[in-house]
């Protein structure tokens, strides 16, 4: 059992990081708004946006825990971590089962773009009465002659408003429960999709996220993702990735984080000390740490089982749990450690707990991952 990286792993992350850091320098300050596509093509030049996508369509043939260290690299490196989001969404959430499910045409004619920066994609499977449940889609699919016919409402979906294309999920045998659930690439363009307005939120603000409508919008056989009813396998098999890599970018952002407490507890001083002396900051900070590098190993492990062509096991969700309480947690201390300076914008302490608050939500609810290690044990 080796717990150390390669040389070959190092310099990924190095690289990744000193590119993160040259093409985002880090400005706390500056008001957060919604990524430009120059951003998103940078992503895509620094190989972020399609790292475990085959290199064949335009990515880096990466697997897990490689692409893993790559986005913990953008975490750790861009303080942006609405950015950080919106790129791991549109890669694990859209691109990987565009990747592993669709069809030949289909992966030539999307991935591509998506690898380069020049598509985003938006992932459009929650729902107003569908959010942790989600083999009940209130968006229906009907077949028609060459294709189905989409409606209904998406309500929550990550950089929907100015995606170009979205992933989809509907109900086409509402008898059959997550058997008959089917998924679906569809186009921006075409006629009866309607992306809303952007939501206001309360952190991530680089990301925009917003509902999507479908009325009486067709979409033709070849662009259903696998079989027909294989939505809920397909979104499930996307989860598995996103519960593991995505959180990676969370691991930078605690790094990052500590990195700034460390440096704020040094230079602090107060009765004549330097505040890391007292032992309630000093045990904060050891805190900080353990909750860091105990996540990072459920996370690598995790990874490692994706890697070795395994499913989504008991370590997916521990590990989710684990980085998303975790980092949370983290950033709540990092606000009481820099005082009243943590409440304000110019450090980005404050920026970094707003973040972090929906890690608990999104991907499935703590209390999800709860109940699925709980499934795990047999109870």
């Amino acid at each position: 059992m080796d717990f150390a990286w390669s040389d070959r792993q190092r310099d990924l992350y190095e690289r990744t990081l000193a590119g993160v850091r040259l093409s985002f320098p880090d400005d706390k300050s500056a008001p957060a708004a919604f990524f430009s596509r120059d951003d998103w093509r940078v992503l895509g030049e620094l190989g972020l946006l399609g790292a475990s996508v085959p290199e064949g369509y335009g990515g880096g043939g990466l697997g897990a825990l490689d692409t893993a260290l790559m986005m913990e690299a953008l975490g750790r490196g861009c303080s942006h971590t609405g950015l950080v989001f919106a790129a791991s969404a549109h890669l694990f959430a859209c691109a990987m089962p565009i990747a592993d499910f669709g069809s030949e045409k289909m992966r030539v004619g999307v991935l591509p773009g998506m690898c380069a920066g020049d598509l985003v994609a938006g992932n459009a499977m929650t729902e107003p009465g569908a959010g942790s449940d989600v083999a009940r889609l209130a968006v229906t699919a009907e077949r028609a002659d060459g294709g189905w016919v989409l409606n209904g409402h998406k309500s929550f979906v990550s950089n929907g408003p100015v995606a170009d294309v979205y992933v989809t999920y509907a109900t086409t045998d509402e008898k059959a429960g997550h058997l008959g659930v089917t998924a679906f690439v569809v186009d921006r363009e075409a006629d009866g999709v309607v992306p809303g307005d952007p939501l206001e939120k309360m952190g991530l603000s680089q990301c925009p996220a917003g509902g999507v409508r479908f009325v009486d919008c067709f979409v033709r056989d070849e662009q259903v993702i696998g079989e027909p009813g294989q939505g809920g396998w397909i979104f499930q098999h996307s989860m598995g990735w996103e519960r593991s890599c995505l959180f990676a970018g969370y691991l930078g952002l605690a790094d990052r984080v500590l990195d700034q407490c460390v440096e704020h507890a040094r230079g602090r001083r107060q009765f004549g000390r330097r505040i890391a002396s007292f032992q309630a900051i000093s045990h904060r900070l050891a805190e900080m740490k353990l909750r860091v590098e105990s996540a990072r190993l459920l996370l690598y492990r995790a990874c490692w089982e994706l890697d070795q062509g395994g499913q989504a096991t008991v370590y997916t969700p521990l590990s989710k749990l684990a980085v998303s309480e975790g980092v949370l947690a983290s950033a709540l201390d990092a606000v009481r450690l820099f005082g009243g300076r943590g409440y304000l914008r110019p450090d980005g302490i404050e920026a970094a707990l707003r973040d972090t608050v929906p890690a608990v939500i999104f991907s499935g609810t703590s209390d999800i991952q709860r109940e699925l290690i709980a499934k795990e044990l047999g109870l």
